[in-house]
């Protein structure tokens, strides 16, 4: 007799994940029966027209296929890439078919190390460091660590990204929501944390960890160094842990506004008793490397018997894979001036990041000029997440799916990232090409006028 729906795990079937869900399969189908789809669904530049960074290709083919670098095809390379994947292969010994160290190889992790301490200034070890495909291996890693039961809470921004309360669900944890301010620029305040565990620990909640994004998904915001401090003083203050995703810690656009690591803080305010671990990946910042799954995650005060834990944990999967692996090495550590490739990766770098800034300004600015709609600015990240009115009895999927049929645009609705009782939000990507990106902003303006005219229309008899 086959499974059943009712014999499936309780956790697995109470999981939602938003951004791949209902109107996303719907997507798929309509453009299965030949409709034209704009996916801003997800964080994934490369499907959006984002070309691959020359010299990432050019080592990744190298490594792949070390003949490459002998006879009359090897001239067609430059000779640092060439050098790169001579070194690649030494380190990697057996190839990248073999597997790795289940931390992930040490050269990558030492490169990692050395350029967290260039970033930040701060001394960091490669043994901290743990190679994962993509960030969300790391953080389910982590949030597997912590959580041991329907008792455990872990706080999560809301809005937030779904990859948090899915896997705390799939876990059987408590989700412990903490409200960001959407009037003051998504905001996050002492106040909302302090309401926020004290709510969880009167259910009965044992607080283990809070979660920050930054710059945030799907806000936009950016924290500001104050910001940071006060998160790392309530985590101390409260015995809390901090999983720090800074995934997208290259894109940030509102002039004035600049990254601040967590572990820089950290190091600066001499906290040694807030266990930290720190997300990054090669799926965001200018590369957009979102199929070659590269993550990697630092930990700082993490006692010795706990990182043995963690690398247990590494070890049932064996290893990351070893191609997202190189993509994080070349990640941190790429072309340097004077080296053959720099112009070309520097220019590349240059031109997808100003061309992201574009087109954030002309999505907020798009989206404002919608009446019924108010977005705030896009600081930072890859995405938008206006409010938007709707009349009574109308929810954002409604919204979402009607838009989706109508217009071909694929948005995810706020709901399926938290947001205040009474209030209603999309998501949408920052990602179509310049010229695509004018067209989704006018077409949302138009659905939006009709779609409100029709639902404010007195029905027929």
């Amino acid at each position: 007799m086959s499974i059943e729906l009712e014999e499936v795990s309780h956790a697995v079937r109470e999981t939602q994940y938003a951004v791949r869900g209902p109107i996303v399969a719907r997507a798929a189908e309509l453009e299965r029966q030949g409709k034209r789809i704009i996916y801003c669904n997800i964080g994934n530049p490369q499907s959006l027209g984002q070309r691959p960074l020359t010299f990432v290709r050019q080592v990744l083919a190298l490594s792949e296929y070390p003949e490459l670098l002998e006879g009359p095809a090897a001239a067609t390379f430059p000779e640092d890439a060439r050098a790169a994947a001579r070194l690649v292969l030494r380190e990697s010994a057996h190839g990248l078919g073999a597997y790795t160290e289940s931390k992930g190889y040490r050269f990558v992790r030492q490169a990692v190390a050395d350029f967290v301490h260039e970033r930040d200034g701060i001394p960091a070890d490669a043994d901290h460091v743990f190679l994962t495909d993509g960030a969300s291996k790391g953080v389910q890693s982590v949030l597997r660590l912590l959580v041991d039961g329907p008792k455990d809470g872990v706080m999560i921004p809301i809005p937030q990204y779904p990859l948090y309360s899915a896997s705390i669900t799939l876990l059987g944890g408590a989700q412990v929501p903490y409200t960001l301010d959407e009037a003051k620029e998504w905001s996050l305040s002492r106040d909302s944390l302090e309401t926020a565990y004290a709510e969880a620990v009167k259910s009965g909640i044992r607080v283990r960890a809070i979660v920050v994004i930054n710059p945030g998904n799907p806000t936009g915001a950016v924290l500001d160094e104050k910001n940071v401090e006060m998160v790392l003083d309530f985590a101390k203050a409260r015995g809390l842990s901090v999983l720090a995703d800074e995934v997208y810690q290259e894109n940030v656009y509102r002039s004035g506004a600049r990254f601040v690591s967590f572990a820089g803080v950290l190091v600066r305010r001499g906290i040694t008793d807030v266990s930290l671990f720190s997300f990054h990946s090669v799926s965001k910042g200018f590369l957009g490397e979102c199929g070659h799954r590269g993550g990697y995650f630092e930990c700082r005060n993490v006692p010795g018997d706990v990182m043995a834990q963690i690398e247990k944990l590494q070890s049932v999967a064996l290893c990351a894979n070893s191609a997202g692996q190189i993509v994080i090495w070349i990640m941190v550590r790429p072309p340097r001036a004077g080296e053959p490739s720099f112009a070309l990766y520097d220019r590349e770098r240059r031109d997808i990041l100003e061309s992201l800034r574009r087109r954030a300004a002309t999505l907020e600015k798009g989206l404002n000029a919608v009446r019924g709609m108010h977005s705030n600015s896009i600081a930072g990240a890859m995405y938008a997440f206006p409010r938007v009115d709707l009349p009574p009895g109308v929810t954002d999927s409604a919204y979402c799916l009607a838009l989706l049929e109508e217009t071909g645009i694929c948005v995810v609705p706020g709901s399926g990232f938290g947001q205040l009782p009474g209030t209603f939000h999309l998501r949408t990507t920052i990602l179509p090409p310049p010229d695509e990106i004018e067209t989704v902003v006018r077409r949302i303006a138009e659905f939006h006028a009709a779609y409100l005219k029709a639902k404010s229309s007195p029905a027929r008899v």
